[in-house]
């Protein structure tokens, strides 16, 4: 497979993402995956609000469910769109569908019409991320790749530090559908930064790749059925979920696999092992982390807002370890950064188990969750770069759909699981049968994190 370690339009001997021919782009990107990033975190502060407000609490889980689901939808589209003709036309639409959806959650009438507004917003913000991931693959050299996806990392991080406060102040003294109006127009402003950058790409068309697939568009669909299933299924508690779960995992597994690179399950050395890290990692930490303020409010008695340090503590370090691998760029190999990440993640779940079956001092899980975040962000920005460097130009968007859908495979499978186990476990034994899951996933992570080396080419 060809490597793509250089840009058409990056400047050669140029090492900082704000040097002026970049800066721009830069911002305009960062603002964007921000926007995209504070939307995600204040929709989860103001849907109890807005669900009693529209009398659809029956739909509580839905609104969830579907932007996640339909954001596969998008990624795959967006894929498909950019390998064939480039990133602008995908950055373009997908937009352009996630203002629509702002407006439509922000002007609906119902929990339904909210609904599609988040069906929009999942398409939109899903195309999004794939299409940026090209364009930084055709805008930057090789060598800035990793730290601007160090920066994407800060724009995660921030609307998880004030997002949900901003967003309950909004909704308190403004009213909740300015959390979706309020940011159209910021939106459209950073995108406008980018437009230069995409203007300046060379117009590209590959014919040999043929016509959008409908197929893939398809299995991405019911992919996304699927994940509403395991989503709602691992909510219901009911004696027959787990069957069920596991049929909707199975059918997610199936219909994903032609979206992802071949070897992916079977962790092929490379591009397939990138992937299957992804959902591994993701799977795991996300999937205990969602149980942590549970675990503090039950066996620790703590309030929501001191629960909450625990994921603000992880949120910082994950900032840390994003800059640290940035700077160190070529200095430490990508597949080294990912396994670092791999065992400081085990390390924390480790910490998580621990604290469950013997309850230590609150500090130690908040250290120890710390330095999962750490190692989330040496992981997460290494395993993008890598995809990027092993991608032919001509595969760069089904590649970056790929990255986008395994982690949310990972993410929604794990928790959708974890919320079956905690629900059938014995008494007392909840967070301890979860937290072994997931640590069992990371142990798998660490062994396969090697595989993504590239495979070694005999010399011409």
């Amino acid at each position: 497979m060809p490597l793509n370690n250089s840009s058409r339009t990056g400047a050669p001997g140029v090492e900082t993402i704000y040097a002026p021919q970049y800066l721009s782009t830069t911002l305009g990107m960062f603002i964007l995956v921000f926007l995209v990033a504070f939307e995600a975190m204040a929709v989860t502060t103001v849907m109890p609000l807005v669900s009693e407000v529209l009398d659809g609490e029956r739909l509580f889980a839905l609104s969830f469910a579907a932007p996640m689901a339909s954001g596969m939808l998008g990624m795959v589209a967006a894929g498909e769109i950019t390998d064939r003709w480039g990133p602008k036309i995908p950055l373009f639409a997908s937009v352009a569908v996630f203002l629509a959806g702002l407006l439509v959650c922000g002007t609906a009438g119902s929990m339904e019409i909210l609904i599609s507004g988040r069906i929009l917003q999942g398409i939109g913000g899903g195309a999004i991320t794939v299409a940026i991931y090209v364009l930084i693959a055709r805008a930057y050299p090789g060598s800035l790749h990793a730290k601007i996806f160090a920066l994407f990392a800060t724009a995660w991080v921030l609307p998880a530090l004030i997002g949900p406060w901003l967003a309950g102040l909004i909704a308190t003294f403004i009213g909740w559908r300015w959390v979706f109006l309020g940011v159209m127009g910021l939106v459209a402003l950073a995108f406008c930064a980018i437009i230069p950058a995409l203007n300046r790409l060379p117009r590209e068309s590959h014919s040999e790749l043929g016509p959008v697939s409908w197929k893939r568009l398809l299995l991405a669909g019911l992919t996304g059925a699927a994940v509403i299933a395991m989503n709602l299924l691992g909510n219901s508690g009911g004696a027959w979920s787990l069957p069920a779960l596991l049929a909707a995992l199975l059918l997610a597994l199936l219909t994903i696999r032609p979206l992802l690179p071949k070897g992916t399950f079977s962790v092929r050395r490379g591009l397939p092992a990138t992937m299957s890290t992804r959902t591994l990692v993701a799977g795991a930490f996300f999937g205990v982390e969602v149980y942590l303020p549970y675990l503090l409010r039950e066996d620790y008695h703590l309030s929501p807002d001191r629960a909450g340090l625990v994921l603000t503590a992880s949120a910082l370090s994950w900032s840390v370890g994003s800059w640290l691998q940035g700077k160190l760029g070529d200095k430490l190999s990508n597949s080294h950064s990912i396994t670092l990440g791999a065992l400081a993640s085990t390390v924390a779940i480790s910490t998580a188990l621990l604290t469950a079956v013997y309850h230590p001092p609150v500090a130690v899980l908040i250290c120890g969750w710390a330095v999962g975040g750490f190692g989330m962000g040496m992981i997460y920005p290494r395993q993008n770069v890598n995809m990027l460097k092993l991608s032919a130009e001509h595969e760069q968007g089904f590649n970056s759909s790929a990255m986008t859908l395994a982690d949310s495979l990972g993410t929604a499978g794990a928790t959708a699981l974890g919320g079956v186990i905690f629900a059938t476990a014995a008494a007392g034994w909840g967070f301890i049968s979860v937290f072994s899951f997931c640590l069992a996933l990371a142990l798998v992570l660490i062994i396969v994190s090697p595989r993504t080396k590239p495979v070694a080419r005999p010399a011409a």
